[in-house]
């Protein structure tokens, strides 16, 4: 007789079938998606086909679909053709769905046709966080991070990678045209065939040269000069490594700074995050329903405007300024390097002069008073300041708001160490699950829709860590 685990026969036949129920633990997550969705109010929330229709084919309950996609994102299974599979070998799935398994259309129709209705279900379990009180700290981080769409680097472009392709095609050209001239004066029975093959080269180098002229046009007809040809809405964008950049979507999170659950998050085709931080912070704002909130964000994120806007509405930003100086990268002194006097409102220059206010010059909507002083032309030390006839300081009205946070900063240089901690995990975790494919789905409506399924999984996760599976359902449930 083996000294193994006997395995049971295939063909062996049981009195009572196994149900379905004994497979699924109490601590299994599974429970927490079939208790979760079943609280929601998914007419309230806009889902389609809440009302079955008298005739025609019977459809799937809405709550069956939200939670396949459910159970889908929070074990790293995106596809809807993987989903369809998963209904139908997944004791958990059958569990969840009642043994129902909608074919991959179906599947994917849902998230196409609900997309507004996926991202409010995804606030909700925020205003459920909010009612379980997991923010007691009034504080998030802001950060964004870039997102690869379903569109090829060379199905992208811009004015100048348009002309630079088009270099390279005129060089291939006239590289071929020069073979031709060799292959005509050579012996046709050589190589019989290659004055042919090179002209078809040249015919398709050609033919790619009008394409190209033709994606020029629409690039110059395009608001921000650049297209793309798979998904329309993803843009080229700058990542951190030099040389390097991802078409792809901007996507900007709100985390808060206990336990790292993203309250508010937005995607965004624009690839840089300077005018990011108010949108995101009035977002948590409400989510969090606090009033009073510290928002911790990077140098990226440091706009005047910005940052007035978050004062503006009672919260109190950390945002490091940018080390950016045109005169320092040239060797001379820099903004940082005068001194303001409150008291009298004057520049004290690195010589010791004084600069007063002089008028108010308008730049970009914002007023700026203007300073300098007419000691300038005989400073024995002028060259390290300016190359003009005098040094000028510009500073704008509302920069006592941007004082007041560096002092913030200066006094608590702990929170960048917090904002790092905070928002890259959730970015960091997400991209895991998602692959090297990232988004799925096309156009900015359905890639949102994916993300808040992200996100939604991303919490629903992080909860249950937290408090534990068996806690979070006696809370939805009570």
């Amino acid at each position: 007789m083996s000294r193994f685990v006997q395995s049971e026969g295939r063909t062996q036949e049981t009195f009572l079938p196994c149900r379905l129920e004994d497979y699924v633990t109490e601590e299994n997550p599974v429970r927490v998606i079939d208790v979760f969705v079943e609280q929601l109010d998914l007419d309230g929330l806009g889902f389609a086909g809440m009302q079955p229709e008298a005739t025609g084919r019977p459809a799937y309950h809405p709550s069956t679909m939200l939670k396949i996609y459910l159970y889908g994102y929070l074990n790293r299974i995106q596809s809807s053709r993987r989903l369809e599979r998963e209904t139908q070998r997944n004791v958990e799935l059958m569990w969840l769905t009642g043994r129902l398994m909608p074919d991959f259309k179906t599947i994917a129709n849902f998230r196409k046709d609900n997309s507004l209705a996926i991202r409010g279900a995804c606030r909700q379990f925020i205003v459920l966080c909010r009612q379980l009180n997991l923010f007691s700290e009034a504080a998030v981080a802001v950060d964004g991070s870039k997102f690869k769409a379903v569109n090829n680097r060379d199905r992208n472009f811009t004015g100048a990678k348009v002309q630079k392709r088009m270099e390279q095609i005129e060089a291939s050209i006239t590289r071929y045209l020069s073979a031709l001239d060799t292959a005509d004066r050579e012996d046709a029975v050589t190589v019989p065939n290659k004055p042919g093959m090179l002209k078809e080269k040249i015919a398709a180098l050609r033919k790619r040269m009008e394409q190209l002229k033709e994606i020029e046009a629409l690039v110059q007809a395009s608001p921000d000069k650049q297209i793309s040809l798979t998904d329309p809405d993803a843009r080229s964008m700058a990542t951190s490594g030099k040389g390097t950049g991802v078409v792809g979507y901007n996507v900007q999170t709100a985390v808060d700074t206990q336990h790292h659950l993203i309250v508010a998050h937005e995607v965004t085709s624009v690839g840089n995050d300077r005018a990011q931080l108010a949108t995101m912070a009035k977002q948590a704002q409400a989510a969090m329903g606090r009033q009073e909130l510290e928002v911790v964000a990077d140098r990226g994120y440091y706009k005047g405007e910005e940052i007035l806007a978050c004062h503006t509405a009672g919260m109190t930003p950390f945002v490091p300024k940018p080390l950016t100086s045109g005169s320092k990268s040239e060797g001379r002194f820099g903004k940082q390097d005068f001194v303001y006097v409150a008291d009298d409102d004057t520049w004290r220059c690195p010589a010791g002069e004084r600069l007063t206010s002089r008028y108010i010059s308008v730049e970009h909507g914002m007023n700026l008073y203007v300073y300098w002083t007419t000691a300038c032309p005989g400073c024995p030390i002028k060259a390290k300041c300016t190359t003009g006839k005098e040094r000028r300081i510009k500073r704008w009205e509302h920069e006592t708001v941007l004082d007041a946070m560096q002092q913030r900063l200066d006094a608590a240089p702990e929170k960048m160490e917090v904002r790092r901690q905070t928002a890259e995990h959730p970015f960091g975790t997400i991209k895991a699950w998602m692959g090297s494919t990232h988004f799925l789905t096309k156009t900015l409506p359905k890639v949102s829709t994916e993300m808040s399924l992200h996100v939604l999984a991303y919490n629903l996760k992080r909860v249950m860590k937290i408090l534990g599976v068996v806690p979070l359902i006696e809370a939805m449930q009570a």
